[in-house]
């Protein structure tokens, strides 16, 4: 199937060409002619599925159809800054040819920030992209005209039910035109998104594309190894590996990614960390650096499981097995991307070998497992 299939207007087809952009990928495929046809839809999709394409091309195909008008047409609600800033440069590219426009709306800024924000809701930028909390008090202000609004797109529902956000994504959604089309979309499907769903969408479509297993360019190993040895574990097995030259570790907790990075820097190797007790600018600048080379390891909690796009992760380390199964394909997944091959470890202790035996069931896969 190609994208032509669609009926997009040209200047659509232009964006994505100029972003090689060849194929709709399945949840593409399944989403943009319900989302057209104008229906509510309920997607289980993960990260790297084309879930932002997925809504946003038949967003901006709706608008191009329409009469312009200076107003909020669209909301994508997002849980973290991050991921609200990856949408809105997605968008930038998406709508390139067009005279669309897009802001991402998040909180933790000046008030210099806080006022563009509102210039940006204010003169009508079509699509806004927001953080629950930021989104919520800028609704306070009678600003905010949300009776033009047309689309709601919940991406990353999950997380944002697991960050405590249900209340405030019911509040945000009754203050819409009951008329909006509302698409969620969610990594999984457990009962509270199910519930989330019965609450705000009205008769929606049911995509479901499968949990993906680990991309085949990925090999996975663990090694069984005491907490108090995995320090030196890690010194050991990245002086075997001299060409990973972007890596990630995933920690469980905030406390211990200090910890782990303060470790790995009195061993004299180039790492930082990434978690959500950062400021804004703190991340962006520890990204930047990520992404040029500047940092070569990145201690990091699960912010950075999914939904941030960084290219040529050589190696994923997971410091402990991660609890949820979906959890360890995320964080894998950040590596071997774009078919390209990559490599990830896990370290298992003696009282995490059900959790990694559970992981094994889940994939389909026994991995090679190494006593040290």
């Amino acid at each position: 199937m190609e994208f032509d299939k669609f009926n997009f207007e040209n200047n659509i087809y232009e964006a994505l060409e100029l972003m090689n952009f060849k194929n709709p990928t399945p949840v593409q495929q399944k989403a943009i002619p319900k989302i057209l046809d104008g229906d509510d839809i309920i997607a289980c999709a993960q990260t790297g599925t084309g879930k932002t394409a997925a809504f946003v091309l038949p967003v901006l195909d709706k608008l191009l159809k329409r009469k312009k008008i200076n107003s909020v047409n669209t909301i994508i609600i997002t849980p973290t800054r991050e991921l609200a800033k990856q949408i809105d440069s997605q968008i930038e590219g998406f709508a390139y040819f067009t005279n669309n426009s897009s802001y991402a709306i998040y909180g933790g800024g000046s008030g210099i920030e806080y006022e563009r924000q509102k210039q940006a809701i204010c003169k009508g930028t079509e699509i806004i992209i927001c953080t629950p909390g930021r989104l919520l008090a800028h609704l306070e202000f009678n600003y905010f005209d949300t009776s033009t609004i047309k689309h709601i797109v919940l991406d990353e529902a999950d997380k944002m039910l697991d960050m405590g956000f249900y209340n405030d994504i019911i509040k945000i959604v009754n203050k819409f035109p009951k008329n909006s089309q509302k698409l969620l979309f969610s990594a999984t499907m457990p009962n509270k998104i199910r519930k989330l769903a019965n609450k705000i969408l009205k008769n929606p479509s049911e995509i479901n594309i499968s949990i993906s297993k680990p991309a085949s360019g990925i090999t996975q190993t663990a090694y069984m190894v005491a907490d108090e040895k995995k320090v030196n574990l890690i010194s050991n097995i990245l002086k075997k590996r001299k060409n990973n030259n972007k890596i990630l570790i995933f920690v469980s907790s905030i406390k211990n990614v200090k910890e782990i990075n303060k470790q790995l820097k009195k061993i004299k190797l180039i790492s930082n960390e990434m978690h959500s007790g950062l400021s804004q600018l703190e991340r962006e600048e520890t990204i930047r650096k990520f992404k040029n080379d500047k940092i070569n390891i990145l201690v990091t909690t699960d912010i950075l499981s999914r939904g941030i796009d960084i290219k040529n992760v050589n190696l994923v380390i997971n410091y402990e097995v991660p609890f949820d199964p979906e959890d360890y394909i995320h964080r894998i997944g950040r590596t071997a991307r774009a078919q390209k091959t990559g490599e990830a470890i896990t370290f298992i202790n003696k009282k995490q070998i059900k959790l990694f035996k559970k992981i094994e069931k889940v994939i389909e896969k026994k991995i090679k497992t190494i006593k040290h």
